[in-house]
């Protein structure tokens, strides 16, 4: 299966005084990649919160920043489900501008109960078959 793919343009408020993309807005790009998946998934990330007080918060991050993206440039932001385990998830993630790859990440994200933030399983029937709890 393909990874999901979903497109970011670079802004002024991404960049440092140079238009090059400051560090920490590559992360914010991943999170509208994965909050974009999820919804390509069918999940509507409040109604979820509502009806289960459940979320998924970052756990555990590493990024390898390969080559600088600049002010303007078009990114493609992918992220593919590495490992399913019963209350937390693995993707790998990259940040690409045409042929090029900018960023390869891996992000843990853990389901937990928003209300008092200790972690939960992740329903069974959240995610299509295609992402199999291991």
């Amino acid at each position: 299966m393909s990874p999901f793919s979903w497109p970011v343009r670079v802004y002024w408020e991404d960049t440092d005084a140079g238009g090059v993309v400051y560090h920490a807005s590559y992360v914010r790009f991943m999170e509208r990649g994965r909050t974009e998946w999820l919804r390509a998934q069918g999940i509507d990330q409040m109604a979820f919160r509502e009806t289960t007080a459940l979320g998924f918060v970052v756990r555990e991050m590493h990024l390898d920043f390969l080559r600088a993206a600049r002010l303007d440039d078009e990114l493609l932001v992918s992220v593919a489900v590495k490992e399913r385990r019963s209350a937390s998830m693995l993707f790998g993630q990259e940040i690409v501008r045409g042929d090029t790859t900018l960023l390869r990440a891996t992000v843990r994200v853990a389901c937990v109960n928003l209300d008092t933030m200790r972690p939960a399983q992740i329903p069974a029937d959240l995610f299509s078959p295609e992402f199999p709890l291991t």
